[in-house]
């Protein structure tokens, strides 16, 4: 049976002040020099939390999040990638 890990208050620091600035478990754990499910049980244990994600709203889509909107037309800058590898060419030729 493996040996009890003997958590430091420096340890217990580093994990919640790493978190808060949104540092990843894996890295937490790199920094420690131990796997990332052991400092993510530890994170849990001391409640530390990642800051909260910023959710920029999305520019009008013209309606085409509406679920009654009609087909988009063959060639539309949505669809393009559908239907060739290129790019979407530059300006409107469709």
């Amino acid at each position: 049976m493996p040996n009890a890990l003997s958590w430091t208050k420096a340890a217990d620091e580093t994990i919640c002040r790493m978190r808060a600035a949104g540092e990843t478990w894996a890295e937490i754990g790199r920094v420690l020099a131990l796997s990332r499910n052991t400092v993510i049980e530890r994170g849990r244990r001391l409640r530390a939390v990642a800051p909260p994600r910023v959710v920029m709203p999305h520019e009008a889509d013209d309606g085409l999040t509406d679920p009654n909107r009609g087909p988009l037309r063959a060639g539309h800058r949505l669809t393009w990638g559908l239907l060739s590898d290129e790019p979407y060419p530059a300006g409107d030729r469709f």
